[in-house]
């Protein structure tokens, strides 16, 4: 898998950089390097000082020993402006973009081109968002508002923003992690076009089949500390999780102790709100955990919040120890000090 040449100079260096906040330690003595045209793996577990790093590398905090240095030189960073102006850009997993004003004037806000009088020259920046959607290789109309952007496509006007400010380190935290397949290969796409142009990449998840497709080499982090930094050619998801975790991998699942028993406690049959979901049905037996899954807007909030009773649904039922079943609500719960619960002292049962 291709990488950096052997030799070359590293374009971002991280060198012994440590960070506390109060009697909190949150990095110590770490170290990274990013080359030029390569896609770089950071991997760890929660708390394992990941997102310190970010917020080091885009210039949010500064690291209470340690250095920095950018093409060789020493790099010190008071603030984000900083950053972006030494090429350093951060895409976080949920983008910040107006939504209502349109992509290219997300794209370029505080910046947009002039005409005379300073007026705002509105075709000279589409058309320079254009060309920077073709860089990337996407297609999106830079005259739509940022409003009803899927959250790819707001990444990639993101990623778009960076390129206009000429950055040359993109740091990409969990980017997919509200992404669909289709959108990963897409967003994938764009990464290794910024790599062919000679950015380097610092990708952070927790999907290593991602980090494994994507990175020519991997960092490993646990507790704050780095623990190796190799190419992935040399890894295996075992070894890596290895050394996130500090112990083998087959004592991360040990037996379960609790059996599942026959006996349902929680049925949901049908469950139907329009225009939100629609026959949602399974069963929880007692001693298991049965997991709701879904991408980000698939309904799963609101088909708990109808289970729990927060909302109302149209269809369905939810029986509880095989109990009676609550039927549709037909209104919203009453809210404490209304005028039904005034009357019926809001004891109602399912």
């Amino acid at each position: 898998m291709a990488g950096h040449d052997e030799g070359s100079a590293a374009l971002l260096t991280v060198a012994g950089v440590s960070k506390a906040f109060d009697a909190v330690q949150a990095l110590t003595d770490v170290r990274l390097e990013l080359y030029a045209g390569e896609a770089h793996g950071l991997v760890g577990e929660n708390g394992a000082g990941k997102s310190t790093l970010v917020n080091i590398l885009a210039g949010v905090h500064r690291p209470d020993s340690g250095a920095l240095t950018l093409d060789g030189e020493p790099l010190t960073l008071h603030g984000p402006k900083e950053a972006r102006t030494a090429g350093i850009a951060v895409i976080y997993q949920e983008p910040s973009l107006f939504p209502d004003l349109s992509v290219a004037e997300n794209i370029f806000l505080g910046r947009q081109p002039l005409r005379r009088f300073r007026r705002i020259d509105t075709a000279a920046m589409r058309e320079n968002a254009l060309t920077l959607f073709d860089r990337l290789g996407v297609r999106i109309d830079p005259d739509r508002p940022a409003r009803g952007l899927s959250i790819a496509d707001q990444q990639v006007v993101e990623i778009a923003k960076a390129l206009s400010f000429e950055a040359r380190v993109l740091v990409m935290d969990e980017p997919t992690a509200a992404l669909s397949g289709v959108e990963v290969e897409r967003l994938f796409a764009v990464v290794r076009s910024l790599r062919a142009a000679g950015a380097a990449v610092l990708f952070i998840s927790h999907r290593f089949d991602e980090v494994f497709a994507l990175c020519q080499r991997i960092t490993v982090l646990r507790d704050g500390r780095w623990v190796s930094s190799d190419p992935v050619e040399e890894l295996a998801v075992d070894e890596v999780v290895r050394r996130m975790v500090g112990r083998d991998l087959s004592s991360l699942y040990p037996e379960r102790g609790q059996p599942v028993r026959e006996e349902v406690v929680l049925d949901v049959r049908g469950l139907t709100r329009r225009g939100v979901f629609a026959d949602v049905s399974f069963e929880v037996r007692a001693g298991e955990i049965v997991a709701l899954a879904g991408l980000v807007g698939a309904g799963r909030s609101e088909v708990v919040r109808a289970v729990f009773g927060v909302d109302r649904y149209d269809a369905g039922t939810v029986t509880v120890d095989g109990g009676g079943s609550r039927p549709a609500a037909r209104t919203p719960r009453s809210r404490p000090g209304s005028r039904w619960c005034r009357r019926t002292g809001g004891n109602r049962a399912w």
